[in-house]
């Protein structure tokens, strides 16, 4: 079994920068299943290692993901917790590598579908690449949105409410979206600028439940009535 072993090429613009420390603390979730186009996990995954973040690969069950390198089976990668165990809460942000086995067991998979919505609704970081943002169509989460994909979810994605742009990397708020994996240097460097500026969403949570107890009513205009 491969455990993210480094890869040549992708994300390599982020090699020989000083990353150390950009991400320390933050916990991103990648969700991934058996057909996950392989260097769409890892490339991304050893950069966000590399600056210090904590990933967890999260998956439909336990045991191991296989992955792939475009037709051809490649390395297998451990699953750290199921998708039916996790919330967005968890983390800081999601990763959503490509592959059509991938994202087509994935968008099948209730858990699945709304972890990613969470995520969204929440106005979390979301990363998702080549055939993954087929995962926030079925989620609901692209209305009014820009983003890029496979040129062939195009359609898909404009008649889902979103806007489709042929670029190496969109970002919108908090949503970046590449289209394959030639783009994938371009991809990280993005997350990581993206990781790096965003609010600690997940700590502000553990702060407001630790000063207002669920029982507690919230300060403002309702509990002064």
């Amino acid at each position: 079994m491969a455990r993210f072993l480094t890869i040549s090429g992708a994300c390599s613009l982020l090699q020989g920068e000083s990353m150390a420390g950009h991400l320390t603390g933050r916990k991103v979730a990648f969700l991934a299943t058996d057909g996950v186009e392989q260097v769409e996990l890892t490339g991304p995954w050893q950069v966000l290692k590399e600056a210090r973040a904590e990933v967890t690969l999260v998956g439909l069950k336990t045991g191991t993901i296989q992955g792939f390198i475009h037709e051809e089976k490649a390395d297998t990668f451990d699953i750290d917790v199921t998708v039916d165990a996790v919330s967005a809460r968890d983390f800081d942000a999601l990763v959503l590598p490509g592959g059509m086995r991938n994202t087509e067991a994935l968008r099948a998979n209730k858990h699945a579908v709304d972890l990613v919505r969470s995520f969204m609704e929440a106005d979390k970081p979301v990363a998702a690449i080549c055939h993954a943002p087929r995962l926030l169509v079925e989620a609901d989460a692209v209305e009014g949105r820009t983003l890029t994909s496979h040129p062939d979810l195009a359609d898909e994605i404009t008649e889902a409410g979103a806007s489709w742009v042929d670029k190496q990397a969109s970002i919108d708020q908090k949503l970046l979206t590449s289209r394959r994996q030639e783009d994938l240097p371009v991809f990280c460097a993005n997350l990581v600028t993206i990781l790096s500026s965003a609010i600690d969403e997940r700590r502000l949570d553990k702060m407001v439940e630790q000063s207002f107890p669920a029982s507690d009513p919230l300060p403002g205009p309702i509990s002064s009535l």
